[in-house]
């Protein structure tokens, strides 16, 4: 797959995660929904990606919060918490995305979408987890 459809499915698939995080409920909820109302992704790696951190959450979670040194997920700006949730699900469970797409990939959508601050914050903890990546997964 080219690597635009995949950074469209990226986009996708965290405007999914954000809608879902502001209405406290499951992702796969809200991907659904979107299916049903006729405003599903076209690209199945949006699925793949939602699923997939969905089904890893707690996991994702934990290892963001142990390596996100000052933060809590709470405390995060929400577009920040998904990216990262993204960029480690990528990094921790998906083997056919090179651990330097996926980190580059979060930083382009939190530079595109976020604070200034956030490129660095993002990649100093997605670089933390490909660091201990051996140990985690």
């Amino acid at each position: 797959m080219a690597g635009g459809a995949r950074t469209k499915a990226r986009k996708r698939a965290l405007d999914l995660l954000f809608a879902a995080d502001l209405r406290s409920e499951s992702a796969v909820d809200t991907l659904e929904r979107a299916v049903e109302e006729g405003a599903g992704p076209t690209n199945a790696y949006t699925d793949t990606l939602v699923r997939g951190v969905v089904e890893h959450l707690a996991r994702i979670d934990e290892v963001l919060s142990t390596y996100a040194q000052g933060w809590t997920l709470e405390r995060m700006p929400a577009v920040d918490r998904n990216v990262l949730r993204l960029g480690a699900f990528e990094l921790l469970y998906v083997d056919d995305v090179p651990d330097a797409v996926a980190v580059s990939e979060a930083m382009g959508l939190v530079r595109e979408l976020s604070t200034d601050e956030s490129p660095a914050f993002v990649n100093g903890v997605l670089g933390a987890i490909l660091r201990s990546k051996p140990t985690l997964v």
